[in-house]
């Protein structure tokens, strides 16, 4: 099992000092939950960092190749970044509207009709947020009631786990296992009861990269019906599939009416700091969710809404393009993984690559992972890190290496693990 450590200079280390201090009382609230739910409160009820802020620092410290955490490291297209630059001359630098700016609705609902032939109404079937967290947190907050059963896949984004504690939710899990990552469908049809308020599905999957077919997508349709559950779907890797299709449950017979789809600029057009992603879902649910997003950030990034739309009208050569390019960084940082001795399972999707660590003498991806910039000057995470604490044995060998990174680092990093097979 994981034990979290405090990373020094962390906003979560120094509000859990906070806590602790002799002028301050203990301070009570759904930071627990939150905490509780992310996997981040320990046994004495104060709050660790998460692994992933613990590793970051861990490669800032050491100098190790930052594998770790999912962001590019080269700028996004080039007209997209003019069209950023070019707002802000203009003089688009104050609050935009609160449901987004007419133009980026208006490219939302374009490549929605493009990619998938889905017919949206810009002004009240689309959101715009501050990126696909936001999107996630203004969706759960607003359709659970304190109670309600939420279902992801296991391992799951960590955000998850944070927001359904938040709500006051109750978050049950469908593990997924090596090597490809696919879900029991009898796990998902005993997961899924009368209980269930939301089934939470990222597609394709962070941290596996596992991309579902459409078996399992129109079974969790049915399931929704079944038990009048409502489904959302983080779908932010969208267009980084390699092989395979994406397939938006909004697109599948009986889904749109009970589904809210989330998406960002961040993964698409390599901004992850830009931070602004939609939602989209017939208006009625828009309009729930509005209702607590106002609340939250009100509105983001006003001259980066215009620049994403301006790449979300790029021609279909980008993203094609965008999508080859990273399956050739994953197959470098593959074959780099499997000479250093892991045993991996190829990704169809996302920015991420599972590998296992057993075959090199570890069962602790954690103790592991600490070990990994003395042992070859890389970082990864473990992916027990986005487990449940009762799941995290299962997933104890097992670490998550990012490949969204240049091919001159993937090759170094790719070399530097080969020391491991030598030891």
């Amino acid at each position: 099992m994981i034990e979290p450590r405090p990373c020094r200079g962390d906003s979560l280390e120094r509000m859990q000092d906070s806590f602790h201090t002799e002028h301050t009382p203990i301070v009570s609230g759904a930071w627990r939950r939150t905490a509780r739910g992310a996997g981040l409160l320990t046994e004495d009820g104060s709050v660790a960092a998460s692994i992933f802020a613990e590793m970051s620092a861990l490669a800032a410290r050491t100098g190790a190749i930052n594998l770790g955490q999912g962001f590019p490291d080269e700028d996004g297209p080039a007209e997209v970044l003019e069209a950023a630059r070019q707002a802000i001359s203009d003089g688009m630098n104050q609050y935009p509207p609160g449901r987004g700016q007419p133009t980026l609705l208006d490219a939302i609902a374009r490549h929605q009709q493009r990619f998938y032939g889905l017919t949206l109404d810009p002004g009240s079937e689309i959101l715009v947020t501050a990126g696909a967290t936001e999107a996630l947190a203004a969706t759960i907050l607003a359709l659970i009631e304190p109670g309600d059963e939420v279902v992801t896949f296991e391992p799951f984004y960590d955000a998850y786990g944070g927001l359904i504690g938040l709500g006051g939710g109750i978050h049950r899990t469908v593990p997924l296992r090596a090597p490809d990552f696919q879900p029991d469908l009898d796990a998902l049809r005993t997961a899924v009861t009368d209980r269930t308020r939301l089934i939470i599905v990222n597609d394709p999957h962070n941290p596996t990269g596992a991309v579902f077919p459409r078996e399992t997508l129109e079974l969790i349709v049915q399931l929704a019906h079944q038990h009048d559950a409502l489904i959302v779907t983080d779908e932010v890797y969208e267009h980084l599939t390699f092989g395979v299709p994406h397939i938006p449950i909004a697109t599948l017979p009986g889904a749109w009416e009970r589904t809210v789809t989330i998406s960002s600029g961040g993964k698409t057009f390599s901004l992850t700091g830009w931070k602004v992603g939609w939602l989209s879902a017939p208006a009625a649910i828009v309009t729930a969710i509005l209702a607590v997003k106002q609340f939250l950030t009100f509105v983001n990034a006003a001259p980066f809404q215009p620049a994403i739309a301006v790449g979300l009208d790029l021609p279909d050569s980008y993203f094609s393009g965008s999508a080859a390019e990273m399956k050739g960084k994953r197959d470098v940082l593959a074959t780099g993984l499997r000479a250093a001795g892991f045993a991996i399972s190829v990704p169809q999707g996302s920015y991420f690559i599972v590998a296992d660590a057993t075959p090199l003498g570890f069962t602790d991806g954690a103790d592991f992972c600490r070990r990994l910039p003395e042992l070859a000057g890389v970082v990864a995470v473990p992916i027990a890190a986005f487990c449940s604490p009762a799941h995290r044995a299962e997933y104890a060998p097992l670490v998550r290496f990012a490949y969204c990174k240049k091919v001159g680092l993937l090759e170094r990093a790719s070399a530097q693990l080969a020391a491991l097979s030598r030891r």
